[in-house]
């Protein structure tokens, strides 16, 4: 395997891996909000304020994952 292809497939798992995390995060993440709001409707406001801010900075780890992506695929790392 040629260096070119190594740094294309570190290049993809990179991004894979890094967005199997956050995707599940925010799965999770949504399914307790609704439960939230199913059980307190009167609390709605307060738990989607803090379900976006959770989103967020899980959102952010695949940002993180996509940016050492692009250093691999470019060839910085």
């Amino acid at each position: 395997m040629d260096v070119e292809a190594a740094r294309l497939l570190a290049t993809a798992l990179a991004i894979g891996l890094a967005a199997i995390g956050p995707g599940i995060g925010i799965g999770f993440l949504v399914s307790g909000a609704l439960q939230a709001i199913g059980r307190n409707p009167e609390a709605q406001g307060t738990i989607v304020t803090n379900m976006f801010i959770g989103i967020v900075f899980a959102e952010a780890l695949a940002i993180f994952g996509l940016v050492i992506a692009f250093l691999i695929g470019f060839g910085v790392l």
